[in-house]
């Protein structure tokens, strides 16, 4: 059985397809990438069928990942096949939580940062929209480094199921 994985921000064109490409990129690595599907989405729809932006496919290039995306939004009914829903700010965590049509679906929704230990109280990946490359490159780090705890608590749980 796949375990899915799916990133949001708020147009799913700067942080989540960032999250998206580095995780899979790391399942892959971890050979769980028949066992792990992921995705990312948005909470709002300005975005719909778009590239990523031009900003976050150059930072990722530059660091050696593959890139290819299409902008969606997230749909509540999404939650029955979902596994993970990956928030990349809090003021995501609080939409994907209300739009969570159980309780159960609720619980699926996490902060990416609260995967990271050296990540401290502060569990928001700032919007690199609005600025330069280096905060393009600054989401780049804090996905990588919760990368890690967030792939070691998937392959526990894919783990889980097998046994």
């Amino acid at each position: 059985m796949t375990y899915r994985v799916c990133f949001v921000c708020t147009g799913n064109i700067c942080r989540s397809p960032m999250a998206e490409v580095v995780f899979r990129a790391r399942v892959a690595e971890a050979g769980l990438d028949g066992l792990v599907e992921v995705d990312s989405a948005g909470t709002g729809g300005w975005h719909e069928g778009d590239d990523a932006d031009p900003r976050t496919v150059a930072v990722l290039e530059e660091n050696g990942y593959d890139t290819g995306h299409a902008a969606r939004q997230f749909q509540p009914s999404w939650f029955s096949r979902l596994d993970l829903v990956i928030a990349l700010d809090s003021g995501h965590l609080r939409a994907l939580r209300r739009l969570a049509p159980t309780e159960e679906d609720a619980r699926k929704v996490r902060l990416l940062r609260s995967y990271d230990p050296a990540a401290g109280d502060d569990l928001d990946v700032p919007d690199p929209y609005y600025g330069g490359t280096d905060g393009f490159e600054e989401c780049l780090e804090m996905v990588e480094a919760a990368s890690t705890g967030l792939l070691a608590a998937v392959r526990a749980d894919v783990e889980g199921r097998v046994a």
